[in-house]
């Protein structure tokens, strides 16, 4: 494997050691209205996001047939209607696309996106789109992988409801290109994930079997599933974001809102101080502790000078300022050249 470990974004390092990089996905929550969609970009960079992602799809590129429904729910409503009509309604225009992507750059946060055609993706690429994202719907599309490969842009692929085989061609694809800046997300592709179903585990087995960098596309409820994936390795997470889970549309229920978001970007940031290093040795803050909490050696009675120490003569107390308790074998034997004290600590020039 040739894979890269770290990545860069704008002026973020994504990788190792670095902080997880926070994607809110905004997707069609926007629902077409272009001004819900700046105060989306707004309230996810108040939220701790470093970046957006909409979706920048042409709905006949995936929709032909009218007659096919989808049912969601929706401001606690169950709705089914034709997907066509769904997706219509929250395309982005070129125009709007561009809007977006300056509005963000406005107000200081990364954009990217998910094209389902090469004009799509000719269109990231003329925005200067750091990052083109690739759907869990769209794995199995390899002539639209090779050309996002061939932008030159990171590559983001999500990985559900796909087999190993299957995600090892879309990552074969996008090597063949000679692009390496790829990031394979871990997802499941059911909305919301169930607990049991989120596998967390498969974070770090993507790690092995890719040599890539792995990320989390997170449709879990609630934060806990990215913090667990971030302790696992995973340098990027991508979650769900509405203004409003009241809203209407399929996605807004299951979304984050803005409180959700900074609850969940400062539970990472937290896992990831709380993570530290592997090395094994007592920390700072311990190190301190050490003195007042470990114990010494002392005298268990008043002991007169050219006494021989016995074990019942030893005793061990806190602070640990003098021999510690391993020593204790080293002193019994030993004759004291003084008095001592009861609940003194023993010193090597009071043994003859």
């Amino acid at each position: 494997m040739s894979g890269t470990r770290t990545l860069t974004i704008g002026a973020r390092a994504i990788g190792p050691g670095q902080p997880a990089y926070l994607v809110a996905e905004i997707g069609i929550n926007h629902n077409g209205d272009l001004d819900l969609a700046r105060r989306s970009i707004d309230a996810a960079k108040a939220a701790g996001a470093d970046a957006v992602k909409f979706q920048n799809y042409r709905t006949e590129d995936f929709v032909s047939d009218r007659a096919l429904t989808f049912t969601y729910r929706s401001q606690g409503r169950t709705v089914t209607e034709p997907q066509y009509d769904m997706f219509k309604r929250a395309e982005l225009s070129p125009e709007m696309l561009g809007r977006l992507f300056a509005h963000a750059r406005a107000v200081g946060i990364d954009c990217h996106s998910t094209p389902t055609s090469r004009e799509g993706v000719e269109a990231l690429v003329s925005l200067g789109c750091d990052v083109i994202k690739n759907g869990s719907d769209y794995l199995g599309h390899h002539e639209l992988i090779r050309f996002m490969g061939e932008s030159g842009r990171a590559v983001v692929i999500s990985s559900g409801m796909a087999t190993l085989a299957e995600i090892d061609d879309a990552v074969r694809v996008v090597r063949a290109t000679g692009n390496e800046k790829l990031v394979l997300l871990h997802c499941v592709s059911s909305y919301p994930a169930p607990d049991e179903s989120i596998n967390l585990r498969r974070i770090p087995a993507l790690s092995v079997a890719f040599d890539c960098l792995v990320g989390f596309s997170d449709h879990s409820a609630g934060i806990t599933a990215a913090q667990g994936a971030v302790a696992l390795g995973a340098c990027w997470i991508e979650k769900h974001f509405t203004l409003d889970r009241d809203l209407p549309g399929p996605d807004h229920w299951f979304s984050s809102d803005p409180a959700e978001f900074r609850r969940l970007a400062e539970g990472v940031r937290a896992m990831e101080t709380m993570l530290g290093d592997a090395r094994i040795g007592p920390t700072r803050a311990e190190a301190e502790m050490r003195d007042v909490a470990r114990l010494s050696c002392v005298a268990a009675r008043a002991l007169p000078a050219g006494h021989a120490l016995t074990s019942s003569d030893v005793a061990y107390r806190r602070p640990a300022t003098g021999m510690p308790p391993a020593m204790a074998r080293f002193l019994v034997g030993r004759r004291l050249k003084r008095d001592v004290a009861a609940g003194a600590a023993f010193r090597l020039e009071w043994l003859e």
